[in-house]
């Protein structure tokens, strides 16, 4: 499976906003800069996480986006599936039933070993992403990011956050 790097864009974006004071807000193209990607792209993705109830799009001078719910309420599934499409990647489209040694559809009454198999796969693939929160990523950045990006980041966050 590959997700976009839209995927990638929205989790680290999401992860900037939990660090923000509350009601704090940061412009799509303040979130681009600091991520040095393109600001037209990653809007279209801010804007698909606002549509699932992850962000809040504040209009006006003040305005930007922030996170809709507490970071320990949002998980990297949401984000995932907002960007994605949230429909299990594999498609048993049933080639078992075909070719020289088909059977009568009667006899395919168990499920296919395939797709259970890749079913269950993609069950424990979302339970990971489920169990995980923005507020998680956070915390372990800011126990493992290079205190030297850390000092950098803080004079660019006092002049672009908007409170």
């Amino acid at each position: 499976m590959k997700l976009s790097e839209g995927v990638e864009w929205g989790v680290h974006c999401g992860v900037l906003l939990a660090t923000l004071p509350a009601g704090s807000t940061l412009s799509g193209a303040a979130l681009a800069e600091f991520h040095g990607v393109s600001e037209s792209y990653l809007v279209k993705h801010l804007q698909a996480l606002v549509r699932a109830g992850i962000l809040e799009s504040v209009p006006g001078p003040k305005g930007g986006f922030r996170l809709a719910r507490p970071p320990e309420q949002v998980t990297v599934l949401e984000v995932i599936e907002a960007i994605e499409d949230p429909e299990p990647a594999f498609r048993c489209t049933e080639i078992r039933q075909r070719g020289p040694a088909a059977l009568e559809p009667s006899a395919y009454r168990l499920p296919c070993v395939v797709h259970a198999t890749m079913l269950r796969a993609d069950a424990a693939w979302r339970a990971a992403l489920r169990a995980q929160t923005l507020a998680d990523i956070a915390a372990t950045v800011a126990d493992r990011a290079d205190p030297r990006g850390m000092q950098q980041a803080q004079p660019w966050l006092e002049d672009n956050v908007r409170r």
